[in-house]
């Protein structure tokens, strides 16, 4: 049994904490299969379901702060460097996965800290082109803990509603989340045009503003 897999078997608020911190960084763990195992065990009491989403929440600022200083003082090239090298890619990274994530920033702009944390395979690399772009980090942190906190309460969701179906068993959790994974997906996309929509109407006011007071 890995290390990895032992802390997904003895879920508490350190071990949550300390895989959040790792999907943050580089480490392939997948966040819901924490996050809502881990809500699944507070429906029955035996943890808290909001302090699920505050520790989550806290390990995944840890790990982005952690990209996010790496990629400002090292630089893109010793982050491709690494993206390409053994660890890399048992990290399961490439440039390929760096380069997109760069993209996305460069397309959508600081919100993009906080859209790319709801975006599976964006969203644990989301900090490192904003540490490449030196973005004001209190920026950063607070978008990263919006973002962040909004997947991990849609996880924990997921997994206090599948406590309450009738004679579902903890053994059917991981399945069953990668069977809601699709359906996940399409809700985040319209999460993500909901808040493109708020910041282009932010927007349009402040500008329309602007100009009437030209």
């Amino acid at each position: 049994m890995s290390f990895i897999t032992t802390l997904l078997h003895n879920l508490n608020y350190p071990t949550i904490l300390l895989l959040m911190l790792l999907e943050s960084t580089v480490v392939p763990v997948p966040s819901e299969l924490v996050v809502a195992p881990a809500a699944y065990h507070a429906a029955s009491g035996e943890l808290n379901v909001i302090l699920v989403v505050l520790f989550a929440t806290i390990g995944a600022d840890i790990g982005a702060s952690i990209n996010y200083f790496v990629a400002l003082y090292l630089g893109r090239p010793v982050i491709y460097k690494f993206a390409n090298s053994k660890w890399g890619k048992l990290c399961l990274l490439n440039q390929q996965k760096v380069e997109k994530s760069e993209r996305y920033f460069d397309n959508h702009g600081v919100a993009a800290t906080l859209t790319g944390r709801l975006i599976p395979g964006i969203r644990h690399l989301i900090s490192l082109p904003a540490g490449l772009a030196r973005m004001n980090y209190w920026k950063f942190l607070l978008y990263t803990t919006i973002g962040a906190g909004l997947w991990h309460s849609i996880l924990a969701a997921m997994g206090w509603y599948l406590s309450t179906i009738p004679g579902f068993q903890e053994d059917q959790l991981e399945d069953t989340i990668k069977q809601y994974n699709h359906s996940f997906v399409i809700g985040i996309v319209i999460i993500i045009v909901l808040i493109a929509a708020f910041y282009s109407i932010k927007w349009y006011i402040k500008h329309k503003k602007g100009k009437k007071d030209a």
